[in-house]
Order: C-alpha cells, then sequence, then structure tokens
C-alpha cells in the first residue's frame, strides 16, 4: 500500500509539472524561430537598433523605452500607462502587434491614446512559436 501512495504522490508530482514544463518554450528553437525576427531586431550583448529596437533586456523592460530607439507614439503610450515586457506580455503581443497595444491601453484606461500602429509590422500567429521566441530572449535578460 506504501509503495502504491508513493508512486501515486510520485506520479501527481510529474503530471502537476507537465503544464508547467509545456508552458515554457525551447529556446534553441527559439533562436531558428528568430531569424525571422533578424530584419529588424537584434539581441545579444553588441546588438544595436534597426527598425526595431535591440531586444537585449527586453523581458521585464518596460514598454517603449530601449535606449536610442524612437518608438510609436502608441507603443510609448502603452509603456507608459504601464506596459512591460513580460514573457506573457510578448506571447501576447506577437500574434497581432497593434490589437495588443490598443486593448492594453483601452484596459488601462487609456483609450483615447490606442490610436496610430506600431512600426512593428510582422506578426507571429504559431503559439509554440512564440513561447520558443521568449524562451531565447530570456537568455539575453536579467
Amino acid at each position: 500500500m506504501k509503495a502504491f501512495v508513493a508512486a501515486a504522490i510520485l506520479a501527481g508530482t510529474v503530471l502537476g509539472a507537465a503544464p508547467a514544463l509545456a508552458q515554457d518554450g525551447d529556446p534553441v528553437k527559439g533562436e531558428a524561430v528568430f531569424k525571422k525576427c533578424m530584419a529588424c531586431h537584434r539581441v545579444g550583448p553588441d546588438a544595436k537598433n534597426l527598425v526595431g529596437p535591440a531586444l537585449t533586456g527586453v523581458i521585464g523592460r518596460q514598454a517603449g523605452t530601449a535606449p536610442g530607439f524612437n518608438y510609436s507614439a502608441i507603443n510609448h503610450a502603452a509603456g507608459e500607462a504601464g506596459l512591460h515586457w513580460t514573457p506573457e506580455n510578448i506571447i501576447a503581443y506577437l500574434p497581432d502587434p497593434n490589437a495588443f497595444l490598443r486593448k492594453f491601453l483601452a484596459d488601462a484606461g487609456h483609450a483615447e491614446q490606442a490610436k496610430g500602429s506600431t512600426k512593428m509590422v510582422f506578426k507571429l500567429p504559431n503559439e509554440e512559436e512564440r513561447k520558443d521566441v521568449v524562451a531565447y530572449l530570456k537568455q539575453f535578460s536579467q
């Protein structure tokens, strides 16, 4: 009986961890997916702003604040309204950046600033790819 209880507890622990593991992306796959982003973005210790801001340190950063990058009004407004780039926010942003920023501003009580569009026209609809990219970006954030 003790062996059964121990096995049940072990199975519950392993199975209980499965949803958390499913939420994590694969940084190796994320590096490959990030190649789609490299037309506009760079990441790493020597990364520079291009058409889009350098993404080194993006996780945890307030939106619209990468040094030396000239953001769109809507992106800057979202940052001023409290948007920080958490893994969850990045995953929600990538399928439709404009829709995400407009909703964020409206939900934050700043619907009047939810005008115009972000400079980011690229969309990443695949959720697994978004999780993988976030896992890759985590390597370049504190």
